[in-house]
């Protein structure tokens, strides 16, 4: 490595940073050499519709709900050294789905909308065009080389942000076989929950999605008389007991269970509190479902008993998103300071100097709040003063969605209080600006700028090296006499990677 090159990449050293009325973790034990080293582990935070605007005002409820004005309160990810912007748009999308970027940031290449862990040369809902076409996460990738892996999800873990980590359909919505259409089943096409079970070996496994597991008219454990919540599988198998085949294994459905599992003895753990998503924060019943807190905890205790390592992939799916799409800002907002609290702990019980942790978001959603509100406005509260129309406004405000009319005019609900949209939909809509990425620990400085989504995996990748990346830092404690590392320069990978994109989506060394 020239003079030069060298001296560019001392360039990239973070500085201690001060914050306004507090300072926070100034990531001094990592020493300032998150660039030489690899990462043992990595765990991908992904908060599904979690934008810019939704980070702010969940930053300021959070302080609110400590007792401060909000403004000034930080979220565990506000500390992380490392910030950069994601383009979100998907080959044939200018506003994307969770789909779509679900492959780009697991499995590095950019693909179309409703389709999971294919490129873009397969087509939604034609089964056909899935074989050939199929790329493979990090998370695989992760399992190849001997590391643990696992998903933890607020959603069935069928859905489409945990899905593209291990499955490869050309249809988000065939969860179980129930769901495939005759013409997939004559082509070949294999259901997402089957493919959790026998695509990847994966070690944890937590979040909802009962229902697709089990054969058609299994009554449910926590809902046994009711209809909607029974198995629907057609093919009558029952795919909890085939995951649970492997020593170890271990399969709960409810708190207590949950609780009473060993991570010391226990090695692989699926747990499935819901018949499919998990409810939200606000409505859910602790004595019966963990928190995503919880849930994250154990995955790593039980994870980083692998000396080699592990991959973990967190989302708060739904519930983030789920939210915003009812228009309803308090079920998004309270999901997000959740998150947040997950990657807090998840900091907690790890050392920043061997952890990639990335958090990021699928894509974004059109929420904003504003309306000249002074300092310690309460974040669900009303802009100070009324519209032309001479009525008040809420100063959160989507740009579309169910709030556009409120029948009658009487104050709802304040938990499922729904804000006033400007244009009149069923469903609130995603949005399609940049969304952040948030970085600490090994190769995290790779993330600085405005990046492709799916440069996220091949940052994750090299930075564990795994493949296609083969010529990588070392681990921790095993740098050259010089101390400087002899491998390819990010810049040289940068530009491999910004270089790579086209029409197709990424590099054809992630088929």
């Amino acid at each position: 490595m020239n003079a030069k090159t060298t001296s560019l990449l001392k360039g990239l050293l973070p500085r201690k940073t001060h914050y306004i009325f507090t300072t926070l973790n100034d990531h001094s034990d990592f020493n300032h050499t998150h660039f030489r080293y690899r990462a043992k582990n990595i765990i991908l935070f992904l908060g599904d519709g979690m934008g810019v605007s939704t980070v702010s005002a969940a930053r300021i409820l959070r302080g609110q709900m400590e007792g401060g004005s909000g403004e000034e309160a930080m979220l565990a990810m506000d500390t992380f050294p490392f910030v950069a912007l994601s383009k979100t748009y998907s080959v044939d999308k200018q506003v994307a789905d969770s789909a779509s970027t679900a492959t780009a940031y697991h499995c590095g290449v950019k693909a179309n909308s409703k389709t999971v862990g294919l490129n873009a040369n397969a087509v939604a809902y034609e089964c056909n065009t899935t074989f050939g076409n199929e790329v493979y996460s990090v998370l695989r990738r992760a399992k190849a080389q001997g590391k643990s892996v696992g998903i933890v999800t607020t959603t069935r873990v069928q859905h489409a942000s945990p899905a593209a980590a291990y499955a490869h359909s050309a249809s988000r919505s065939w969860y179980s076989d129930a769901d495939l259409p005759p013409s997939a089943r004559q082509q070949g096409c294999v259901d997402i929950a089957t493919q959790l079970v026998t695509n990847v070996d994966i070690d944890v496994i937590l979040g909802g999605g009962r229902v697709y597991m089990t054969p058609k008219g299994t009554p449910d454990p926590e809902y046994p008389t009711s209809n909607s919540r029974k198995g629907d599988r057609k093919d009558k198998r029952n795919l909890i007991d085939v995951w649970l085949k492997n020593k170890k294994s271990h399969y709960v459905w409810h708190r207590k269970e949950f609780d009473e599992i060993n991570a010391k003895t226990t090695d692989r753990l699926m747990g499935l509190f819901e018949p499919k998503d998990m409810r939200f924060e606000v409505f859910r019943n602790s004595t019966r479902d963990p928190s995503i807190v919880e849930m994250t905890e154990k995955a790593i205790q039980i994870l980083s008993k692998n000396p080699r390592g592990y991959f973990l992939f967190v989302e708060d799916e739904g519930r983030i998103d789920h939210g915003h799409h009812d228009g309803i800002a308090k079920l998004a907002l309270t999901e997000a300071v959740m998150f947040d609290r997950a990657i807090q702990r998840a900091a907690e019980l790890t050392r920043e100097f061997d952890t990639l942790t990335v958090v990021t978001a699928d894509h974004s959603h059109v929420f904003t709040f504003g309306g000249n509100t002074p300092r310690g406005n309460p974040i669900f509260g009303l802009a100070p003063k009324k519209a032309e129309d001479k009525l008040p406004f809420t100063s959160i405000l989507y740009a579309n969605g169910p709030g556009y009319v409120h029948i009658n005019g009487t104050r709802g609900n304040i938990t499922m209080y729904m804000q006033q949209a400007a244009v009149p939909l069923d469903a609130e809509t995603h949005g399609g600006e940049d969304v952040a990425i948030y970085a600490k620990g090994p190769m995290a400085h790779l993330f600085h700028g405005v990046k492709e989504q799916n440069y996220v995996a091949h940052v994750m990748a090299y930075a564990a090296c795994l493949e296609p990346y083969i010529n990588c830092p070392p681990l921790p404690y095993n740098q050259t006499s010089t101390g400087i590392v002899k491998t390819p320069s990010s810049f040289l990978f940068g530009l491999l990677v910004s270089t790579a994109v086209d029409i197709q989506g990424f590099s054809p060394l992630w088929n």
